[in-house]
This record gives C-alpha cells, structure tokens and sequence, in this order.
C-alpha cells in the first residue's frame, strides 16, 4: 500500500539525496502530513494553490522506519500521519507535477 507526501521541488532537490527527511510539520506538531491518493488533488488545492509545481512522494508503507497512524484531521477526513522521520528508502516514486496555468 501507498501513501503520498507533497513537497515544493526545492525541498525534494535537498532532500533526495539524504538517508531521512523530517518536514517542518515533524517539529511543529509531531508528524508529517500525509495523503491517500484520493486526496491528493484536494491537498494540492488547498495547500499548494499558489506553487508553480510541487513534487509527489509516493511511499510505501511497509518500507516505513517510523510509525504510521491513520486519523482524523481538518474536516474529520483520516489521513496517513507519520510520527518520525520518512527514511528515503520508502520513496519509491516522485513525481513533478507543474500548475495548471493559470486564468
């Protein structure tokens, strides 16, 4: 099984290379957000309206060093929530999705 995590190409050209990654939201409030694929595009609306691209992490779960948890978030919809670092061997994908263009 597969969750996705969404990060800004910038973060991913920093982070590729690297053993863990831990985003911004590890420290803030404990885990790193996660999506189900049928929430991705929703995520992106929401979240990354304004970027010009953003980078898809495709991660499988049972590559995952750190704990996943399933709950509720905004709006009571469960989302994947991974308390810990993502170790890099679980990204079995990335994929730059480039912004519609704009009206």
């Amino acid at each position: 099984m597969f969750i996705y995590h969404i990060v800004l190409p910038e973060i991913w050209d920093s982070i590729k290379d690297r053993s863990n990654y831990e985003a911004e939201s590890l420290a803030d409030e404990g885990f790193i957000h996660c999506s189900y694929d049928h929430q991705l595009e929703g995520v992106i609306e929401r979240y990354y309206s304004g970027a010009d691209s953003v980078v898809i992490l495709k991660l499988d779960i049972g590559k995952l060093a750190s704990k996943l948890v399933s709950e509720p978030s905004t709006g009571g919809d469960i989302f994947p929530h991974i308390y810990g670092p993502i170790n890099m061997d679980a990204v079995v994908d990335a994929q730059l999705r480039v912004a519609q263009a704009r009206a």
